[in-house]
C-alpha cells in the first residue's frame, strides 16, 4: 500500500506541476485576493458547503483560523447516517464526493472511512440505474464526481463503475437539455484523468479512459466562443480545470483566454454564487481538483490572508431607480404575466412576485449551488429555465437578474 502510494504521489507531481498558462497582471490580482477573502465571509453562514472549504484549501493564501473552524462545520457523518440507513432517500452522491474530497483537504482521515463507505454505497446505486434505465439516479456530473473522490483519496475502483462514463463519453450523454453539458464533460474529464494517472489500472482499460479524454478535450475546446468562455461563463472555471489538469501545447491558449473572460466577468460583477466561487478560486491559482490528491499538510509555506474591516466588495452594476417589468410565462398553463419587481430583482424575487400577486406558485429544493426549481403551479418535474425564446440560462433562479421587458419561459422537461 505503501508503495503503490508513492506511485501515486510521484505521478501526480509529473503530471499536475507544469508551467503556469497565464500570468494574472498586478493591477488584476486584487480580484483574486477579493474571491478568496468573500469565499472566507461565507464561513459564517449556517449551512457549510464542502467546496467552498475545498476552494479555500487549493488557494495559495489561507485563513487557517477561518478554515479550521470552518470544516469542523461540515457534519459529513450525519449525511452519511441518514444515506445508508434511509430507504427511497434521496441521493446525495455529489454531496458525499464533496465531503469526501474536503476531508481529504483537511488531512483529517476521522471521518474518510465512513464516507468511502457511504459514497461507494452510492455510486453502486447510480451504477445499478445505468444499467437499467440508461441513466444514473442523479446525473453523470455527480456519478463523476463520486468517481473523482474516490480516486483523490487512492481507491482503487472497478471497472464496470469506469466504463460507465467512457461509454456514456462515446454516446454524447452529457447533455442539458439539447446541449453538451461543459461541466459535466469536464467533470468527467477530470475523473478519467485522476485514474489514468494512479498507474493502478490495466493497459487496456487505460485506452478506453484515453480515448474519452481526447473526446472530452475536442468537445471543450470546440465550445470555445469569441469571448473565450467554454460553454458558459459558469461551466468555464471547471472546463479550465480540465484543460489544466489535461496539460499539453493545445490547451494552454485556451485555457489563457479562459481566464482572462473569467477575470473580466468577476469584474462585471457575474460570480457571487459560493459554489461557483469556489470552483473559480483554483483557476486563479492554476490548481485543480487533481491537486488533492497530493495536498500538503504544512501550511506554514502558504502565504498568510487576513479579513479587511470592511470587505472590499467586488464591482456591482448600478441600480437603477426605476422598477422593470418581466414578463414569465408557464408553457401548457396558459399562464403569461407581466411582473414588475424592483431593478436588479433575482428571477426568483420574479416568481415570489408572481404567486403573491397572480394564480401561480411555486416550490424550490436548496442545494449547494442555491434554491432549484421542482414545482410549478402543482406540477413536480424538471423544470427548464430559458430566456426570450430558447436560451437557456446559466445561472440559478437566486442568481440570474432578468432585463427589463425580458421574457422568462418555465418550461416542463419531458426527460
Amino acid at each position: 500500500m505503501a508503495l503503490s502510494w508513492l506511485v501515486l504521489v510521484i505521478s501526480m507531481q509529473v503530471f499536475i506541476v507544469q508551467g503556469k498558462v497565464f500570468e494574472i497582471p498586478e493591477s488584476q490580482k486584487h480580484l483574486v485576493r477579493e474571491i478568496n477573502q468573500k469565499l472566507l465571509m461565507v464561513t459564517h453562514d449556517e449551512e457549510a458547503n464542502p467546496s467552498v472549504y475545498i476552494g479555500l484549501r487549493l488557494s495559495e493564501e489561507h485563513n487557517l483560523e477561518r478554515e479550521n473552524e470552518y470544516v469542523q462545520k461540515l457534519k459529513p457523518e450525519d449525511l452519511c447516517s441518514s444515506s445508508l440507513n434511509t430507504k427511497d432517500v434521496e441521493p446525495k452522491t455529489g454531496l458525499i464526493a464533496l465531503h469526501l474530497m474536503a476531508q481529504k483537504a483537511s488531512c483529517d482521515i476521522t471521518h474518510r472511512i465512513k464516507l468511502i463507505t457511504c459514497l461507494k454505497h452510492h455510486l453502486l446505486k447510480e451504477k445499478e440505474s445505468i444499467v437499467l434505465y440508461g441513466k444514473p439516479l442523479t446525473t453523470y456530473y455527480q456519478y463523476s464526481l463520486g468517481i473523482l473522490g474516490l480516486c483523490v483519496n487512492d481507491k482503487l475502483i472497478d471497472k464496470h463503475f469506469i466504463n460507465k462514463i467512457t461509454y456514456a463519453e462515446e454516446r454524447n450523454q452529457f447533455i442539458h437539455g439539447k446541449t453538451i453539458s461543459i461541466d459535466t464533460e469536464a467533470m468527467a474529464g477530470l475523473a478519467l484523468l485522476c485514474l489514468k494517472n494512479s498507474n493502478k489500472y490495466p493497459r487496456e482499460e487505460v485506452v478506453y479512459m484515453k480515448k474519452a479524454i481526447k473526446s472530452i478535450k475536442d468537445k471543450i475546446l470546440t465550445s470555445q466562443g469569441t469571448d473565450g468562455q467554454l460553454g458558459n461563463i459558469y461551466s468555464t472555471p471547471l472546463a479550465v480545470q480540465f484543460l489544466l489538469a489535461l496539460g499539453g501545447q493545445s490547451g494552454r491558449e485556451p485555457s489563457s483566454k479562459a481566464i482572462r473572460a473569467l477575470l473580466e466577468a468577476v469584474v462585471q460583477g457575474k460570480f457571487s454564487n459560493p459554489m461557483m466561487m469556489s470552483q473559480l478560486l483554483p483557476v486563479f491559482h492554476q490548481k485543480t481538483y487533481l491537486n488533492l490528491a497530493i495536498i500538503k499538510c504544512d501550511t506554514s509555506t502558504n502565504k498568510p490572508l487576513s479579513i479587511p474591516t470592511p470587505l472590499p466588495a467586488l464591482p456591482e452594476v448600478a441600480i437603477a431607480a426605476k422598477p422593470i417589468n418581466v414578463r414569465l410565462v408557464v408553457e401548457g398553463h396558459n399562464f403569461e404575466e407581466v411582473i414588475e419587481v424592483p431593478s436588479q430583482s433575482s428571477l426568483l424575487d420574479v416568481l415570489n412576485a408572481a404567486q403573491e400577486n397572480y394564480n401561480f406558485s411555486f416550490k424550490t429544493k436548496s442545494s449547494l449551488h442555491g434554491p432549484y426549481l421542482t414545482t410549478v403551479n402543482n406540477v413536480v418535474g424538471h423544470w427548464q429555465l430559458l430566456k426570450n425564446s430558447d436560451i437557456s440560462l446559466s445561472e440559478g433562479i437566486a442568481d440570474y437578474k432578468p432585463a427589463d421587458k425580458e421574457k422568462i419561459i418555465l418550461r416542463l422537461n419531458a426527460q
